[in-house]
């Protein structure tokens, strides 16, 4: 799991999982029998079940998850997590865009989770999801007026960090202005 997650997102989970059993009085591994023999089956269902019947709150809950079932989780799996997000060749093509651009970032950490893609050095400064019709939203560690491409974001599922974001339609969107935004956002993790 530690390839993909950066220093400070490593000591988080270490943290996580320290105080679990300090203050619940169950070590992981109790915890991860008790995950199961949930009678759900759905990780949403299983992570509300966690937190109502157990009273694990959303951070130990999905931590305790990720180790009972791992192969359920991106953490775990981000190169099968990263194909099943993006299935479409033209979203597919404005992630290699963005990939190359990121690319010789010192200290870059890729992570991948259900829904996004995200880069990372101390912490996330960028993001990207699919869109149907095969373009793209890119959020940034920056606020809207580093650009006037730059948009507020509305109910994005990416770290609140990301301030900023834009719609890139092709490859192409991924130009001069967008590499050098993310670069500012990289220097800024």
């Amino acid at each position: 799991m530690t390839e993909h997650l950066t220093e400070r997102q490593r000591k988080w989970f270490a943290s996580v999982r320290e105080g679990l059993a300090r203050e619940t009085g169950k070590s992981l591994e109790d915890w991860v029998a008790i995950a199961r023999a949930c009678p759900e089956t759905k990780p949403r269902a299983q992570l509300a079940w966690l937190k109502m019947h157990h009273g694990l709150g959303q951070n130990r809950a999905s931590y305790v998850l990720s180790v009972a079932f791992p192969s359920e989780r991106a953490w775990d799996n981000p190169d099968e997590t990263r194909a099943a997000l993006w299935t479409d060749p033209a979203s597919a093509t404005i992630l290699e865009a963005l990939e190359a651009a990121v690319a010789g970032f010192g200290g870059l950490v890729t992570g991948q989770r259900k829904t996004y893609s995200a880069w990372s050095r101390e912490f996330q400064f960028a993001a990207a999801k699919p869109v149907r019709g095969g373009t793209a939203i890119l959020g940034l560690a920056l606020t809207p007026e580093a650009s006037p491409r730059l948009l507020e974001p509305k109910n994005e599922s990416w770290s609140e960090r990301l301030k900023a974001k834009v719609a890139l339609a092709s490859p192409a969107d991924v130009d001069d202005e967008i590499r050098a935004l993310l670069k500012a956002a990289w220097e800024r993790s």
